[in-house]
């Protein structure tokens, strides 16, 4: 097996890369983002990005267009497939997060990921023997 260690990014933690007015914040993930070997992401981390972006900073179609490029180019991205749903629900159920969150966890699973880096989820905690939830900004 490869012995590159996978982690997942949230959301949340993704816009911040993007973000000018949190410097500190952007700052963090741009050394994360250099630091680790495999980065994942799916495509519902990618559509809640761009949903974000238009709604609340106002980022301009083309801009965005050239973004998810950027992302797709950088980051292994996974396809949230009807297991990926199933699993979701599993984890919904099993762990309480929102649905939306466990999509996240289930995607982060199913790419053998060994952390989640979110702002929003429970800090340090152990999803499964193989995977944790940080916090970057802890």
């Amino acid at each position: 097996m490869n012995d590159e260690k996978m982690i997942f990014i949230d959301t949340n933690v993704l816009i911040y890369a993007y973000s000018n007015d949190e410097v500190e914040k952007n700052e963090i993930v741009a050394n994360l983002i250099v630091q680790e070997q495999k980065i994942v992401i799916s495509t519902q981390v990618i559509n809640e990005f761009i949903n974000v972006m238009r709604k609340k900073r106002a980022v301009p179609i083309e801009d965005l267009q050239r973004v998810v490029r950027e992302l797709t180019s950088i980051f292994t991205v996974s396809l949230v497939t009807v297991e990926t749903i199933d699993q979701a629900l599993t984890i919904s159920k099993n762990l309480k997060y929102s649905y939306f969150d466990s999509l996240i966890i289930a995607s982060a699973i199913e790419n053998s990921c060994s952390v989640l880096y979110s702002e929003d989820m429970h800090h340090k905690h152990m999803v499964s023997k193989e995977l944790i939830i940080l916090n970057p900004f802890a």
